[in-house]
């Protein structure tokens, strides 16, 4: 039975990318402190928003409802295609949550169709990597359920690393104290956080300076780097470097500083480099740098 891949907007890869791939998505929305418009990740060019952020503006993400999702499901059922859902990290976001409960309703009233939805425990990158990944797989001829035993296997050993180029977003957020980010700041201390195995974010690393937390990222690749196996299990080998991603916040030097660095390392190029979306980018600001690759640990 033909089946759609979908996922949303906490994916981070561009709209039109999707679609060429096949994929559909939910979008999450935003908003700027007092304006009254809600914008999705299509309504608002990241060079506009990161402009708009750096001016002061102050972006609000809006929780996601099971509605949005039936709405985006509902026609692909209708059509007679099966859906797996590949969903945005629980640990950070209720998104993947609210894709799962409305995969669920539609499982009742659409009984001779299949949806697979899965949290994947992924942000950014890390989940457009998988989202990538499924493309090809199911490319290559996988049925729905070798393609969603595929997505589940491979989840655990998604690495997102990143580093941010302002601290006050991260004191927005509770990430750091005021008093963290004010001395980070002013002693140009840059930290390098990652997504743990619970989906949420810690921090790892504090280095000095925006090249040095730059070469960390790189690093944690080379050290971490896992290949992947047909059914999605990493196997532990690392031979010429492993399918990669890096997503920026209007930071596109930095994004091809740290691809440099890992070619000069193992001799691959990122399989793309996306923009880090509004939705994400909310909460941290122009300047983050995010590098997602299969791993042998978060």
């Amino acid at each position: 039975m033909a089946y759609i891949i979908a996922t949303d907007s906490g994916c981070d890869i561009a709209p039109a990318t999707l679609q060429k791939w096949g994929v559909i998505s939910a979008d999450l929305t935003f908003r700027f402190d007092g304006e009254d418009q809600e914008y999705t990740n299509r309504e608002m060019s990241p060079k506009d928003f990161y402009d708009k952020m750096r001016a002061g503006g102050l972006s609000r993400t809006s929780a996601i409802n099971s509605e949005i999702f039936k709405d985006l499901f509902r026609p692909v059922l209708e059509a007679g295609n099966d859906i797996l859902y590949i969903g945005f990290d629980s640990g950070i976001s209720t998104t993947s949550e609210q894709g799962i409960a409305a995969a669920n309703e539609l499982s009742e009233e659409y009984p001779d169709r299949r949806i697979i939805a899965i949290d994947t425990l992924c942000a950014s990158g890390g989940q457009g990597l998988l989202v990538w990944l499924t493309v090809n797989k199911k490319n290559e001829g996988a049925d729905l359920d070798d393609a969603a035993a595929f997505v589940r296997n491979l989840c655990p050993s998604i690495a997102t690393w990143f580093t941010v180029d302002d601290l006050v977003y991260l004191k927005r957020g509770g990430r750091v104290s005021a008093a963290a980010a004010f001395a980070g700041n002013l002693l140009n201390i840059r930290p390098v956080l990652h997504v743990d195995d619970e989906g949420k974010l810690n921090n790892m690393f504090k280095m000095r300076g925006r090249k040095a937390s730059l070469a960390s990222l790189a690093d944690q690749y080379v050290r971490l780097g896992s290949s992947i196996g047909p059914d999605g299990k990493v196997t532990g080998t690392q031979a010429g470097g492993v399918p990669y991603v890096i997503n920026h916040a209007d930071a596109a030097d930095d994004a091809a500083l740290v691809e440099q660095m890992i070619f000069e390392k193992t001799g691959r190029k990122a399989e793309f480099i996306e923009d880090v979306g509004p939705v994400i980018g909310s909460h941290t600001g122009p300047g983050i740098i995010v590098l997602n690759f299969s791993a042998t640990a978060r």
